[in-house]
């Protein structure tokens, strides 16, 4: 993670080119070992992990007692604690040392976080009213928003265009991946909602893992 980060700076703005060999070069989906590798770091640090995603459903549920602006509080909310799992699995597959408060790194983001998650929000709600299909298209083309967020400090429209760019060159690939993470988690709510608090952090580490295998990480992690 870059050590320049601040809440409110508004990000930068990153040469394409990397991203675009990505693109032009293509890429395959391991789903199998995604799962694999994010296990193994949700493993090494269960207890944190555990914790902290019950955090983030205490905040949720009070957020979601706010009725007209519920899902839209929501988003700009939990983005920032959604990127503290990021943070750990980035930091976690460059072997760094992990301490619990890597976990809320992700407010260092805040300010494009929030944004791209709002344009996210909008976006996604218009592709629902137009027929769903553009809203499911969109919800997995944005799935790597938040680690090209935290990863390079990338400014909020960049990331969200570098994700769908790069994630439409193998867009079925990814939506089977993250069709996986959701029955998984159906499963997790089933056990009394308990299991969630492994599958919440299991998912978001499995993503994380796809990311790096699929851009290649910027370094700083």
């Amino acid at each position: 993670m870059e050590q320049g980060a601040r809440p409110f700076d508004t990000g930068l703005k990153i040469d394409p080119a990397r991203f675009d060999r990505v693109v032009a070069g293509g890429y395959s989906v391991n789903a199998g070992e995604y799962l694999r590798q994010g296990w193994e770091l949700f493993r090494a640090h269960a207890a944190e992990s555990v914790v902290y995603t019950l955090l983030v459903f205490l905040v949720t549920a009070v957020v979601s007692m706010f009725d007209v602006f519920g899902s839209l509080l929501l988003s700009v909310v939990t983005a920032p604690l959604y990127a503290g799992f990021v943070v750990v699995a980035l930091k976690g597959s460059s072997d760094e040392r992990f301490v619990f408060s890597d976990l809320f790194q992700g407010f260092n983001y805040f300010l494009p976080l929030v944004v791209s998650a709002l344009m996210m929000w909008l976006f996604v709600a218009l592709g629902f009213v137009l027929l769903v299909l553009p809203g499911v298209y969109l919800v997995v083309s944005y799935l790597f928003v938040v680690p090209l967020i935290v990863d390079y400090h990338m400014e909020f429209w960049q990331a969200m265009e570098t994700s769908r760019k790069i994630i439409t060159a193998n867009w079925f690939s990814m939506f089977v991946l993250l069709l996986l993470l959701s029955v998984i988690n159906i499963f997790g709510a089933l056990v009394f909602g308990i299991g969630l608090l492994v599958t919440v952090p299991l998912t978001a580490f499995s993503l994380v893992m796809a990311y790096r295998d699929i851009v290649g990480g910027h370094g700083y992690l």
